[in-house]
């Protein structure tokens, strides 16, 4: 069975406060975007057979283990993980790999077992990915509601520079908290193909961290990409393009500086069955 694990953006993300359990009250818009690593996950006799990076370590065998214990270790497996989508990225690519390999052990070897639930405990995106579409997500991600959001071309690009999420969450200030996100108003703009009136409450504070990253936003405005933004805890920034032809442009001027991916926000489910 082979399952694509698609990459996420945040079409705003705005940290609220800091709760007393030490985490971040936030309010953001998660998005598919067409960029997807490459899982083949099959049925053995017994055990679990990983190959991938970081092996025990990589969410997707936690989340393998945690579904087969769950279900009361009906068989084993085998799990081939090609990546594709970069680390350190804020692009969601381990939380993607781990919800696509449950929803795979759930047809292999159906149970009764709360996916959302398993997912909780592997990380706040996780859910997201299980939910399979656009969504608006409060709480620390988990909290989600479904969004229908349209297709937009757009590019992706991450600049190489690995950012610790736990790194730039330490490193929030009161002024960086925000508002809600203006929800009808983010879709209404990205249906007209205007700018989204979106932020995202974490550039200020990677910003101060990595200097350099200032400069991203900057480049891709140069090319005629629109709702320039940061992507979760980033590194990496996505821009809306005007059509799929813009966006293959801007990726390629983009490329000779880091890794960039021209393809579509939204539209569409969050994953793939088998391909």
């Amino acid at each position: 069975m082979e399952r694509l694990a698609p990459a996420k953006v945040n079409l705003g993300l705005s940290v609220r406060f800091r709760r007393e359990d030490g985490y971040h009250e936030l309010h953001t818009l998660f998005a598919p975007f067409s960029l997807a690593d490459r899982l083949v996950v099959e049925p053995v006799s017994a055990g679990l057979h990983f190959q991938g990076p970081y092996g025990r370590e990589n969410l997707a065998y936690r989340a393998a283990a945690l579904y087969l214990e769950a279900a009361g270790q009906p068989g084993g497996v085998r799990i081939l993980l090609e990546k594709r989508i970069p680390e350190g990225a804020g692009l969601g690519g381990g939380s993607s790999d781990a919800a696509q390999v449950l929803l795979a052990l759930k047809a292999l070897y159906p149970a009764e077992v709360d996916l959302f639930a398993l997912a909780r405990t592997l990380g706040a995106d996780v859910p997201f990915f299980l939910l399979g579409r656009g969504a608006e997500a409060r709480g620390v991600g988990e909290r989600l509601k479904p969004l229908p959001l349209p297709p937009v071309p757009a590019v992706v690009f991450f600049p190489g520079l690995k950012v610790p999420t736990p790194l730039v969450y330490r490193a929030v200030r009161p002024e960086d908290f925000g508002p809600d996100l203006p929800v009808e108003a983010i879709l209404q703009a990205l249906a007209r193909g205007e700018e989204p009136p979106y932020w995202n409450s974490l550039e200020g504070p990677a910003f101060r961290l990595f200097p350099e990253l200032k400069e991203v936003r900057g480049r891709m405005r140069a090319l005629g990409l629109r709702g320039v933004l940061m992507s979760g805890s980033g590194s990496a920034f996505f821009g809306l393009a005007e059509d799929p032809d813009h966006a293959r442009r801007a990726a390629e001027a983009l490329g000779a500086s880091g890794c960039a991916w021209a393809g579509t926000l939204g539209g569409g489910d969050a994953g793939s069955g088998p391909a």
